[in-house]
């Protein structure tokens, strides 16, 4: 027996082709990052240099944001069969989003309100940023009807592309038989754009090393050291949301474990976290959800691009902290009816905040503002904040990732469009 293992041939060697893919992308993608931040931090302002290689990353996944919300929802809604049952669907999944963000909103505030990051904090040498006036809630329920929904596929504006593709993947059902040559087209089309998906999560970890690697260069670790009550503030209130609220989702309300949940989104939730940007985050949200989590194509393609844009669990709890944060430095008292106040109007402007790195920014002015804190004041914040944001971003944007996976999770549970084999297969990656 010894003899015949000594003749025996060795096993091929694998070439590093092999290797590399062999590891899990996950794997790859946290090596990529923690790689990149030492290399940034050793490198300092040289790490510039490797901006190309992220914003090359970053582009690719934004190039197939419009045209993959458009195919996978207008497929996803065909493959009901039954518009009614779109109807349930749609209440369910935006009264999970309404209420995670609520519950992330008061987190935000209780946690600033027992650490007060604001107390005490110099805002003398803050250069005001002036910040948009955000659209009122009327503008943005009229925005969602497009007048031409080719121009909001080419200009990006999510719920437009939502909206119409809803009505075709509706229109589908009605047409019957007439409308299954669309439908076949529409499902090839949402397979052929999860597959480029897939060729474009290959270059994650070069994209992730450069993204990190910049971030680290040109603010250093002790970035954190000018806003570090704010940036703990963040960090708790993320963990807390993540590991709590989305945990209780994806056990209480999927009735699943949660090893594998969040086993299978560890791609999308480095991903998110690496580019700041849940809507740069869905492709590889709507592939982590369908290969990992064993969500069926007609949940995902209707829970997770709605997720992406209204789906802003950590922008809601970072708007509520800076709030509190603006409250505390300008000496404004705050009652009870304001604790309200602030809580209502942050989940109501959460849902319209734009899904890209600091998009929380833009509608922290209509909060400040029930407050009494005028657009000067809230200029400066901004000023002050705007330097420490993008890792601050990136920091909250985890939530908003995970968010979208355990209510897609707990949807498709409840609807039954759930291969719950394939989700405890991801147990033991």
């Amino acid at each position: 027996m010894t003899d015949a293992l000594a003749d025996a041939p060795p096993p091929p060697r694998k070439n590093p082709l092999q290797v590399w893919f062999g590891i899990s992308l996950w794997k790859r993608i946290l090596a990529a990052l923690v790689l990149g931040a030492v290399v940034g931090y050793l490198w300092g302002e040289g790490a510039t240099s490797l901006k190309w290689m992220g914003d090359i990353f970053v582009r690719l996944i934004r190039m197939m944001v419009a045209p993959l919300v458009f195919v996978i929802i207008a497929s996803g809604v065909a493959q009901l069969g039954d518009a009614r049952r779109l109807g349930g669907i749609g209440v369910k999944t935006i009264g999970m989003y309404v209420l995670t963000t609520l519950v992330a909103v008061c987190i935000g505030l209780a946690i600033a309100t027992v650490l007060g990051p604001g107390v005490g904090a110099d805002l003398h040498n803050a250069a005001p940023q002036a910040v948009a006036t955000p659209k009122s809630p009327a503008e943005l329920f009229i925005g969602i009807v497009p007048l031409n929904p080719i121009k909001a596929l080419a200009e990006g504006e999510t719920l437009a592309i939502i909206f119409f593709a809803v009505l075709v993947g509706a229109g589908v059902i009605v047409a019957g038989k007439d409308g299954e040559p669309v439908a076949r087209l529409l499902a090839s089309a949402s397979e052929v754009m999860l597959r480029i998906v897939g060729f474009v999560m290959e270059a994650a970890p070069f994209g992730v090393f450069a993204l990190i690697a910049v971030v680290m260069g040109t603010n250093g670790p002790e970035t954190f050291l000018h806003v570090a009550k704010l940036g703990v503030c963040v960090i708790i209130g993320a963990a807390i949301q993540t590991f709590v609220t989305h945990a209780a989702v994806v056990r209480l309300g999927a009735w699943l474990p949660l090893l594998p949940f969040y086993r299978g989104c560890m791609d999308a939730i480095l991903v998110g976290f690496s580019t700041s940007s849940s809507s740069a985050t869905l492709p590889v949200a709507i592939r982590v959800a369908e290969e990992n989590l064993g969500v069926k194509p007609s949940i995902s393609s209707t829970v997770l691009p709605l997720g992406a844009t209204i789906g802003m669990d950590g922008t809601a709890m970072y708007v509520a902290m800076l709030t509190l944060f603006a409250a505390q430095a300008f000496g404004v008292p705050l009652t009870l009816a304001d604790y309200v106040l602030v809580a209502v109007t942050t989940t109501i402007v959460a849902m319209g905040v734009a899904p890209v790195p600091s998009g929380s920014l833009f509608v922290l002015a209509a909060v400040l503002a029930t407050i009494g804190i005028g657009p000067t004041q809230t200029a400066i914040i901004v000023g002050f904040i705007l330097p420490f944001d993008r890792i601050l971003d990136m920091i909250r944007t985890v939530p908003n990732v995970t968010c979208d996976l355990s209510i897609a999770t707990a949807v498709a549970r409840w609807e039954k469009e759930i291969d719950v084999q394939e989700y405890l297969s991801k147990k033991d990656v």
